[in-house]
């Protein structure tokens, strides 16, 4: 297969963490060829999509007394060349957050990729149907008790009603910009007013879990299957579990709630076409339900000894084979 992933600048990627490079290493180890592009090398020609695309070679990690270890340089680059996407087997959107214009801008130039030549995971309308943060609101039997508004008195009347919450950014990554608040929080005004840009941009408002001092389940959901996770724990030092805020990770397993939530979003994840997808659970409450770019394959290889990559690569080998993409 030809596969294509649009990602950040690879220069700029860890390949001992990154997701991306973790999905190009099983690709390559799996025979195909990979290529690279971002999605400001993206383009509609003759109303076709195309991008300014680079193949790679990568040298694979390995696994050094418990640590991954990569060689420098880690990846060797083609020459650019401009073609169509038509042209690949499939194309990963892998651009890391913010959803901002110039995201939204790429999924839309990927809605030209003929979808009955090319599978294209995640889809581009199911990336822009789905906040990261929103998304999961739908599930009611999944979620904490949880709202999304500007209006300070409405937050106000629920964190009092809860004691505790977490004022949430519906646009960030990686527990960027994600605060704890009390009831009687002195700070509750300047807290609201900076997070709302005052009373401007709603914010997700969620009853705060005490089963968060325990740990942020991250799972990894292919075609709406649970295949992996792991428990992500805070420093000590803060409150949040993100591995990007300095969280520690565990070994983990899935609980029968948690299959019972797989279960229940399962459906609504094939329909929009969301096929690599990261949620994560809390205390058995679904927090989150990340399709941007969503990571942890290669900590959970790593705690698990396994290659979800592998699998990842797999899926596409027999959804290929079986019937023709369609977005």
């Amino acid at each position: 297969m030809k596969l294509a992933f649009i990602i950040d600048p690879i220069h700029q990627l860890d390949p001992c963490h990154d997701t991306s490079i973790a999905l190009m290493e099983a690709a390559q180890i799996l025979g195909h060829e990979i290529w690279v592009t971002q999605a400001n090398l993206l383009s509609v020609v003759d109303s076709t999509a195309c991008a300014m695309l680079q193949q790679v070679e990568l040298v694979p990690i390995q696994l050094v007394e418990g640590s991954w270890r990569a060689v420098n340089p880690w990846y060797r680059l083609s020459d650019s060349c401009f073609t169509s996407l038509d042209r690949m087997d499939a194309v990963f959107m892998r651009t890391d957050p913010p959803v901002n214009d110039s995201y939204l801008y790429a999924t839309y130039v990927l809605d030209y990729i003929d979808q009955d030549k090319t599978l294209v995971i995640n889809r581009p309308s199911g990336i822009r149907g789905a906040n990261e943060k929103m998304y999961a609101l739908q599930f009611t039997n999944a979620i904490p008790e949880t709202i999304v508004s500007a209006d300070k008195e409405l937050i106000r009347k629920f964190v009092e009603a809860k004691g505790a919450a977490i004022i949430k950014p519906l646009g960030n990554k990686a527990g960027e910009g994600i605060l704890f608040l009390q009831s009687g929080d002195r700070n509750f005004n300047s807290i609201v007013e900076l997070s709302t840009l005052r009373g401007r941009l709603p914010v997700m408002v969620q009853t705060y879990l005490p089963k968060a001092k325990e740990g942020d389940k991250r799972i990894i959901l292919l075609n709406g299957e649970p295949i992996g996770a792991l428990n992500r724990l805070s420093s000590g030092s803060d409150f949040r579990n993100n591995m990007a805020a300095g969280g520690t990770v565990a070994p983990t397993t899935i609980t029968a709630r948690e299959h019972e939530i797989c279960r229940e979003i399962a459906a609504t994840l094939r329909q929009d076409g969301l096929t690599f997808v990261g949620i994560d659970v809390i205390g058995g409450y679904l927090t989150e339900v990340n399709v941007t770019s969503p990571t942890g394959i290669r900590e959970i290889d790593r705690l698990d000894d396994t290659s979800l990559g592998e699998q990842v690569i797999s899926w596409v080998e027999e959804a290929l084979k079986t019937e023709k993409p369609h977005q």
